[in-house]
């Protein structure tokens, strides 16, 4: 049952006979015109002169991008493309031939014309293999030239390599970039089983004391409300 001082209640504010008319918001957008009236105009002669860019939070066209060794970083999750609200993403994965993760891309491609250029799939990757790029200047003669595959895209990393570095973050359980990480138990593997946390039975019948490792709950399997004490 909701309380009442937990209920907001929202008042219709009274206008003037001005707001009411409009009048300050026509003034407003006449002074923004006005004030751009005078000001310098600025011709850019383009293709042979560029605006300068925001290049990191411009979203342009994708690309592919690799690890230290120039292997593909994506690990064939398919999180992109179902994020993807555009559905122009393709992916087609495969058991990997590296050690270091499950699956890897056969196909990967990308609709450029159908794209919206949200950015969702850049946001929703977890290893950053697919980033958006401050190239806009892209032209085909048919529509199939503009859906870019998997060696398009990488071509394009190669392209932008330099004009928009790759961040590279240190990505936890994939470890793409560390030729050392396996799966399976040993040292420096990640273990297939989750951990164990410690919990303290306390003192049992005779005064014993006993400590017994258990394993720590899934917070993901717990129901809604729920959580791990």
């Amino acid at each position: 049952m909701i309380r009442d001082e937990d209920i907001i209640r929202i008042e219709e504010p009274k206008l003037s006979l001005a707001e009411r008319l409009y009048l300050p918001q026509i003034l407003g957008g006449l002074w923004v015109t006005l004030r751009h009236v005078f000001k310098r105009k600025i011709t850019v002669q383009y293709p042979e002169q560029r605006r300068s860019m925001y290049r990191d939070n411009y979203r342009g066209v994708h690309r592919l991008n690799k690890d230290a060794q120039g292997r593909v970083k994506c690990v064939a999750c398919f999180m992109c493309e179902t994020a993807c609200p555009a559905h122009c993403i393709h992916i087609v994965g495969a058991e990997s031939p590296w050690p270091d993760r499950e699956k890897y891309p056969v196909r990967f491609d990308i609709d450029e014309l159908r794209c919206i250029y949200c950015g969702m799939c850049e946001e929703a990757c977890p290893v950053d293999a697919i980033e958006l790029t401050p190239l806009h200047d892209m032209v085909g003669q048919s529509r199939a030239e503009m859906v870019f595959d998997k060696e398009k895209l990488l071509g394009v990393f190669d392209q932008t390599r330099d004009l928009k570095p790759p961040k590279n973050p240190r990505i936890v359980g994939y470890a793409i970039d560390n030729p050392d990480y396996q799966l399976g138990e040993g040292p420096g593997r990640v273990p297939l089983t989750p951990p164990l946390s410690p919990k303290s039975r306390g003192q049992g019948s005779g005064g014993r004391g006993q400590s017994e490792s258990v394993p720590a709950p899934d917070p993901r399997a717990l129901p809604p409300g729920k959580e791990s004490r």
